[in-house]
């Protein structure tokens, strides 16, 4: 992707190497596997897991992380984030324009290293990159993506960072919109396996608003982001990382849609450039 020398957010706010990370959650080892996994590219995820990962913070103490200088390759992936953000808040400004939809409220996006506490809880870097809509935020980990590349098997490349951001951005959209709240609503009283499939909607959506971003943007688009972007979504169904960590698939569990669907979305809002043709829940349910 062509970023350097572009225009970076201001609605970024930096907190790796400062002191006083949040609280440690309890993350590095199993527990923290199991939540990666179930909670990656959250929708709305900090919803989702506050309570799991409250019940981690119980018992552990807060934990005060030495300020460090950040190194030249994190300062340049901090600038490569600022650029991505930048990119949605124009993209979505003109939109939500196009298509009557009001004035677009800008995300914030926060980056750091270890935790961080949210308006929706704690949360370590195990979460994977996440939405809270409770502050309108999308909080990244920066060296989740290395682990999107070694663990999972994505290509890795800056847009595969760049479509994670659009992804989470994409939450923020369904927030803005109402989207959210109507599947919360409509989750109340259902099986665990309709609630799953009404969460995979949801994500499946987010792809969608990650192509649509992809297609508004295609003159700063270089040959292979497209590829790496599949790549990461391929990466990320719940029915490949299943089949990597347990050996099996169980559908039922999906809350993020498998590999195919994530990439068949992706590609349809990157195709058809129309907010209009992502509606996941017609098509999926």
């Amino acid at each position: 992707m062509k970023w350097q020398g572009r225009r970076q957010s201001g609605n970024v706010e930096d907190r790796r190497g400062m002191s006083g990370g949040g609280k440690a959650i309890v993350g590095g080892g199993v527990i923290g596997i199991i939540v990666l996994l179930l909670q990656l590219f959250g929708g709305e995820t900090g919803q989702a897991i506050a309570p799991v990962l409250e019940q981690l913070n119980q018992g552990a103490s807060t934990e005060q992380v030495q300020s460090k200088e950040l190194t030249a390759e994190e300062k340049e992936m901090g600038e490569f984030a600022a650029t991505v953000l930048a990119d949605t808040e124009d993209i979505w400004s003109q939109i939500f324009a196009e298509n009557n939809l009001g004035e677009y409220e800008k995300p914030k996006m926060v980056l750091f290293s270890g935790s961080v506490e949210t308006a929706c809880g704690g949360a370590s870097s195990a979460s994977g990159p996440f939405y809270c809509p409770g502050d309108h935020k999308v909080y990244m980990d920066l060296t989740f993506f290395e682990e999107l590349r070694t663990r999972f098997g994505a290509k890795g490349g800056d847009f595969a960072t760049a479509y994670v951001i659009a992804h989470e951005v994409g939450h923020h959209i369904q927030t803005l919109l109402g989207t959210s709240g109507k599947v919360r609503q409509l989750q109340q009283g259902k099986s665990q396996a309709e609630a799953n499939k009404l969460s995979v909607c949801l994500e499946l959506q987010a792809d969608f608003y990650a192509g649509l971003w992809a297609h508004y943007n295609q003159k700063y688009l270089e040959e292979g982001d497209i590829e790496e972007a599949l790549s990461a979504a391929h990466a990320v169904g719940d029915d490949e990382i299943q089949k990597k960590m347990q050996g099996s698939v169980v559908p039922d569990s999906f809350t993020h849609g498998t590999s195919e669907q994530r990439m068949k979305w992706f590609m349809k809002g990157y195709k058809t450039g129309e907010i209009r043709n992502g509606d996941t829940f017609a098509e999926e349910l």
